[in-house]
């Protein structure tokens, strides 16, 4: 098995070289991990293309380690508002989509955590077909490199928000954090990050104790157990006064104001009942309320809520003093839009 070493930071580059020296009987200068580690923020395909590494280095790693950036299967552009979506075959075959957004304040990427998603949200594509496996960091840290390389400018904000769930890969997506806001490497910052959860109460905390000064996003889509139980199979196992009391904890720990994705479905989620009840489960918390219009998948029956469904929802979010805004749809042509990503290799 070689070494994913695309995936390790700088001390741990040099922790390995250290064991490939004794291994091999080659001198390697510690400051050979450095280089080695801003190379592969530079989507090279091999280690040959490290130009200031000595050949037998070079060689050594090529046969001991593996670069794993994904490559573009497909690539589609909205013709509506420029949305780029990738559609990237990773070094096994599996596939995931990745969403590229130009907005005023920068550019954003959409990666994905996971090949598949097993949390089953009923009104979701990505988790058709269920999980196939975890994303490596390096396979997340790629999805950025590849379409930075592609797009030719920078990427200084990621959305964990494609397929997959992050907590359910916590220990990758914390080393994905870490990596991407190396001041060496990405040097993406922590507050330009945004990680999405379906509500993994235990890992919840264990992110609070990270204390990344990140933005977390809670899907919430509905303030009644029972409903968001029939939306968000994860609501069976971690209830949803268990949830909000994870939420509020982790504000406590960390400062940091929550982000709470709610879809609109048109008479599902979206009464004025269901915005008041939703209004005093946040009562009192640093919260913000993202309301999305529901974005249709083929598979499923559910469509969005009309426009004066979610004028109503945002005014009662907003006497409660909740702050609310509506999502802006980009990509909608291409499905790209929220809960459009999927598995596939076509």
């Amino acid at each position: 098995m070689k070494t994913d070493i695309a995936s390790m930071n700088i001390q741990e580059i040099t922790e390995y070289l250290a064991q490939l020296s004794e291994k091999s009987g080659m001198k390697i200068e510690k400051f050979r991990a450095k280089q080695i580690f801003s190379w592969l923020t530079k989507g090279i395909c091999s280690f040959e293309e490290m130009g200031n590494l000595p050949s037998a280095l070079k060689k050594l790693l090529e046969e001991e380690s593996y670069l794993s950036l994904p490559g573009i299967k497909k690539k589609l552009v909205s013709a509506l508002d420029g949305t780029v979506k990738y559609l990237f075959e990773l070094s096994d075959g599996e596939c995931v989509e990745s969403v590229f957004m130009k907005y005023n304040h920068g550019n954003t990427l959409c990666i994905s955590t996971q090949a598949g998603c097993r949390m089953g949200c009923s009104f979701c594509a990505s988790t058709i077909g269920g999980l196939a496996r975890n994303l490596t960091p390096s396979e997340m840290t790629g999805q950025i490199i590849a379409a930075e390389k592609d797009t030719g400018e920078r990427i200084s904000n990621v959305v964990m928000m494609g397929i997959g769930e992050p907590l359910d890969n916590f220990d990758n997506s914390m080393k994905f954090l870490r990596l991407v806001n190396d001041k060496e490497g990405l040097n993406i910052g922590y507050r330009h990050i945004s990680l999405s959860t379906s509500g993994i109460v235990p890992n919840i905390y264990l992110l609070a104790e990270e204390n990344f000064p990140i933005t977390l996003s809670v899907s919430l889509h509905s303030p009644i157990q029972e409903l968001r139980e029939s939306l968000m199979p994860v609501a069976k196992k971690y209830k949803l006064p268990d949830l909000i009391q994870a939420c509020r904890d982790y504000i406590a720990k960390t400062g940091r104001r929550i982000s709470f994705e709610y879809a609109m479905i048109n008479g599902v989620n979206d009464t004025v009942e269901h915005a008041k009840t939703l209004s005093g489960l946040l009562r009192g918390m640093l919260a913000h309320v993202n309301l999305i219009p529901l974005n249709e998948v083929s598979e499923k029956e559910f469509t969005k809520s009309n426009s004066e469904n979610i004028k109503k929802f945002v005014s009662i979010l907003e006497s409660a003093h909740i702050t609310v805004t509506v999502r802006r749809k980009l990509g909608s042509d291409i499905n790209a839009s929220c809960g459009q990503l999927r598995k596939t290799k076509e």
